[in-house]
């Protein structure tokens, strides 16, 4: 994962859920489950749904467990395999 999709995800993270101390969101290591009670279901797919308005990425049911959501970091790699790539031009 790149150092500005965890910061991206992070104020995604952060923007979604409302918190105010990111340094509840500190690193890529830091767990969602547990470490930020407000992640109820609902919370979750409103987390999903705004992933994948910022980065333009489809998360199918298939995709969407709480696996994914495991860590910050966990989400940051998965932004980084599903983030459509930009248009290369050949000349």
């Amino acid at each position: 994962m790149n150092s500005s999709t965890l910061e991206s995800v992070k104020d995604v993270i952060a923007e979604t859920l409302e918190i105010e101390d990111r340094g509840r969101i500190a690193d890529p290591s830091t767990p969602l489950f547990g470490n930020l009670p407000e992640l109820d279901s609902f919370a979750v797919l409103s987390l999903a749904a705004a992933l994948e308005a910022r980065f333009g990425i489809k998360i199918d049911d298939d995709d969407f467990s709480a696996e994914l959501f495991e860590s910050v970091g966990s989400i940051a790699s998965f932004v980084d395999l599903h983030r459509p790539k930009a248009d290369v031009a050949v000349a």
